[in-house]
């Protein structure tokens, strides 16, 4: 159990029972600023610049690939987790699902979501703390995740809980929905 703000959340790994709730939750957000990507013959740069009116986005629907939904159990040697946050109503509000690979220390969020009433509120940062737990646990010697470059509030948020940018992928969404925005790679040395 975490206090912040006056509200005290459970935070803990999911568990099967947890998969609707877990889908259910809305990772949509609303941006005045996204990062424009200018790519060079040497590399890229990002130039966070105001779009008005401020950008809706809306993920898709998860195409149900094989990714599971990581409310496995905690069965030892089990190289995925996802930890979960819940308000003092039993709602689930946050999640983040995470997996590890050995060949390269890498520990791979797979996506993390706090429903949008929550944010601010330090739950991302709690979720992320027991993400780097797991991530020391199995060895790992980075953290690395995906984002949009639409996404400037998480792009900030990252950047404050010491992640850095390490990569882009201008092809990772073409033929999506999300076409025309590129992928951000972005990590940081395991703690």
């Amino acid at each position: 159990m975490t206090t912040i703000n006056d509200t005290t959340y459970e935070y803990r790994i999911a568990r099967p029972e947890d998969t609707e709730a877990i889908e259910a939750v809305d990772g949509s957000f609303t941006t005045s600023t996204v990062f424009e990507v200018a790519v060079t013959g040497d590399g890229f740069a990002l130039r966070e610049v105001p779009v008005d009116p401020p950008l809706v986005k809306v993920f898709p629907e998860d195409d149900g690939g094989d990714e599971g939904d990581g409310a496995e159990t905690d069965a030892e040697g089990d190289d995925s987790r996802t930890f979960v946050a819940v308000d003092p109503a039993g709602a689930l509000v946050g999640f983040a699902a995470v997996s590890y690979s050995p060949w390269n220390r890498r520990l791979t969020i797979e996506d993390i979501e706090i429903a949008a009433d929550h944010r601010g509120r330090g739950v991302g940062r709690t979720l992320m703390g027991h993400v780097l737990d797991f991530a020391r646990e199995q060895g790992a010697g980075h953290v690395w995740l995906e984002v949009t470059n639409v996404n400037a509030p998480a792009i900030h948020a990252y950047r404050r809980m010491g992640f850095s940018l390490c990569g882009l992928d201008t092809a990772l969404y073409l033929g999506t929905e999300s076409e025309g925005e590129q992928a951000l790679y972005m990590s940081m040395p395991c703690p």
